[in-house]
């Protein structure tokens, strides 16, 4: 195939200080859970990137000094040698497909707890983000910051700079955005300084300022120094000469880097789920600055249509595409569409799964993807796969999301796959949920698969197929997937908050009855213990319909589970917009058909609300009957040939869409391996020094 002659802009070169990027594809700075004690895991998943034709490759925040600790959250370092080794590991390996090397230098000042080093915080004032996430909130306020500590964090920047370049990067960062300290000199509500640091925007933007002089001092005319910075509240706030002080802010410090890296001011408006905003959404924000500085300027937006790049570049708000979630859905996104293979693409569907793996301080996973993370760990790679060792015959029963996975990975190592599902359309739960409110693009879990498996001769494919026992013997497969999906339950929720009991009424309801369009009748109470998504999105799915509705959890918020996926305060506006009431801390415990009885999850104080139907979404339960009717004729199983019986996804574990995938992929790469549940390999960080030993200096 070639490339389509519209996309050729995104392959041009582009000029970053001293140093050039091969073509516009920038994957910019993000959290990846690889922190310094996965040294090897973190090189390869960024080898990937390089690998899949992005022509910059960053690190996610990048410590400069342990009064920048944001444990137990993950984040790199760059304190001493072996430090600088473990990056070294990184940037060797994006350095081996020519693509450049970025490092997010970062001091977190009073947004961090610092709970390791036990240090206090520092920011301009002493002011302290008071965070409504349990994850980020301490007990230990920040201290004001005098002109010695001012004098240290420009020091500590300039000598992480010198390090960053003896670990090889090429383009060095000032970082002042997401509430970080050089952000908290940004904003007046963190900065009350009277001082030359203090008032006007020019004098909060000195120390950002200098904060890149002393970068560049420190790298020389070796590396390329970039501006992270945040730019929605200032966008909103009007300048003295410009039009506001963003403007301001970007015409100040124009002379200053060599790139301005631009964004939002929190997660839910910088890295918003698709649910609630689509691609591109940052351009209102900040597509003034290309016309502030003759520097190149990166951008992010969740970024997978290639005409959507270009008209970025061709409007004049970016030079560079950055891409954080589709550089991880699709590694190999750039070379997809310089080699004409777009319809190959695997485009993120804004779920947000990625950053909650931050949030739990772990790697970082994909819904796409399911090789993300494991690169090294499990030596998987999203575009190939080893033939396999013998060509064998696949049965895969239900054709959702880990069953299609497997299907398509089986396929690839050259097995003769056979995919059966009992309904009329494939996806699975996603048939039904694609239509609800804002989730349209997570079908691309089921576009993708279906449209590489149609590509591939030795699949064969069939909907309306429910297969029992018998069926299964006479097919005789040499490998049985069963990927059967779960069922939810009208299981209510208990005082050890677990699951417990059934509420027997006739007018309560599962979301699978939603799905089979059996609605209920309104007034509806929708009871939510799931605390992810789904509760939310169909008591909006209700309302939208004209009934009335009110949503009742156990937890402190709706959907409590999506403030880690960024999701939190925009599902509680949806459900206000809808006008929706939000009762939290309660438990259902009764219901005749008229009230539902209500108890406090803490005192057990009983209240009723009228209803005339509930709905719970709650707990799921693995759909057992084949695997348990097949298990009761083993004999025969083992007579018909069959070598394995293997059950996946929701049919074996129910989780998020992501669990589902992953199970799949992985269960299609073991096949036939009598070693399949062997230990990943475990990385290790890089120490060759003892406790006592002195930082490294910075570099000559």
């Amino acid at each position: 195939m070639t490339r389509d002659a519209r996309y050729d802009v995104l392959f041009e070169p582009v000029r970053i200080g001293p140093v050039t990027a091969p073509n516009r594809f920038y994957q910019v700075p993000h959290a990846s859970g690889m922190t310094n004690a996965l040294p090897r895991v973190r090189a390869a998943f960024r080898e990937t990137k390089a690998e899949g034709g992005w022509g910059v490759i960053c690190t996610g925040a990048c410590s400069i000094d342990p009064t920048s600790d944001d444990t137990p959250l993950p984040f790199a370092t760059l304190w001493d040698r072996n430090d600088i080794r473990a990056h070294a590991l990184m940037t060797e390996a994006v350095h081996r497909h020519g693509s450049l090397a970025g490092v997010e230098l970062w001091h977190g000042g009073a947004a961090v707890m610092n709970r390791a080093s036990r240090l206090p915080p520092l920011s301009p004032s002493g002011i302290p983000w008071m965070a409504t996430h349990v994850g980020f909130m301490g007990n230990l306020r920040p201290r004001v910051m005098d002109k010695t500590d001012i004098r240290d964090v420009l020091r500590w920047q300039a000598e992480g700079a010198g390090k960053a370049r003896s670990a090889g990067f090429d383009i060095v960062y000032v970082y002042a955005g997401m509430g970080y300290l050089g952000y908290e000199f940004l904003l007046p509500e963190y900065n009350h300084r009277c001082d030359e640091y203090g008032g006007p925007i020019e004098n909060r933007i000195r120390f950002v300022r200098e904060l890149l002089e002393v970068t560049r001092e420190a790298v020389g005319t070796d590396c390329g120094v970039a501006l992270r910075v945040s730019l929605e509240e200032l966008r909103g706030r009007p300048g003295t000469h410009q039009e506001s002080e963003a403007h301001e802010l970007i015409s100040l410090l124009s002379d200053h880097a060599d790139l301005f890296d631009v964004k939002m001011d929190s997660s839910p408006t910088d890295c918003s789920a698709s649910r609630f905003t689509g691609e591109g959404s940052h351009e209102p924000v900040i597509d003034f600055v290309k016309r502030m500085t003759d520097k190149p300027v990166v951008g992010v937006g969740r970024f997978t249509s290639p005409d959507t790049m270009v008209s970025q570049i061709r409007r004049g708000v970016l030079d560079l595409i950055g891409g954080a979630r589709p550089s991880i859905a699709d590694p190999f996104l750039p070379n997809k569409i310089r080699e004409g293979r777009i319809e190959e693409i695997r485009e993120c569907i804004g779920c947000n799964i990625c950053i909650s793996s931050w949030h739990d301080g772990v790697p970082v996973r994909c819904t796409q993807n399911p090789t993300a993370g494991e690169e090294w760990r499990r030596g998987w790679h999203p575009e190939r796969i080893a033939p396999a060792r013998k060509r064998e015959k696949v049965l895969i029963v239900g054709g959702g999301p880990s069953g299609l996975e497997c299907a398509l990975t089986a396929a690839r190592q050259g097995h003769e796959v056979t995919l059966a599902d009992a309904g009329t359309s494939w996806g699975g739960r996603l048939s039904f949920e694609k239509t609800l409110p804002g989730l349209a693009a997570w079908n691309r879990v089921v576009d993708y698969r279906l449209g590489r498996l149609a590509d591939l001769p030795n699949v064969s494919m069939y909907l309306e197929s429910p297969l029992g026992v018998d069926d299964i013997l006479e097919l005789a497969p040499d490998h049985l997937i069963l990927a059967t999906g779960a069922a939810w339950t009208r299981m209510l929720y208990s005082t050890l908050e677990i699951p417990v009991g059934q509420l027997e009424h006739p007018a309560v309801y599962t979301p699978d009855d939603i799905a089979a369009g059996r609605l209920p009748a309104g007034p509806v109470l929708v009871f939510d213990f799931d605390n992810y998504y789904y509760g939310g999105v169909l008591a909006e799915h209700l309302a939208a319909k004209g009934m009335e509705v009110s949503y009742v959890t156990p937890a402190g918020q709706a959907s409590a589970w999506t403030i880690m996926t960024n999701e939190l305060p925009l599902v509680h506006r949806a459900l206000l917009q809808r006008r929706i009431p939000v009762t939290t801390l309660q438990t259902v415990t009764g219901f005749d058909g008229e009230m539902a009885t209500l108890a406090h999850v803490f005192t057990g104080e009983e209240t009723a609300m009228h209803c005339r139907s509930i709905l719970i979404v709650g707990l799921r339960r693995p759909r057992s009957a084949l695997r348990e009717a097949l298990d009761l004729r083993r004999a025969e199983v083992e007579a018909a040939g069959i070598a394995s019986v293997t059950t996946i996804g929701d049919a074996l574990a129910p989780g998020a869409i992501a669990h589902a995938v992953h199970s799949g992929h992985k269960a299609a790469r073991e096949l036939g391996q009598r070693d399949g549940h062997r230990l990943y390999l475990r990385d290790t960080p890089i120490t060759d020094c003892e406790p006592g030993f002195e930082q490294a200096d910075a570099a000559e």
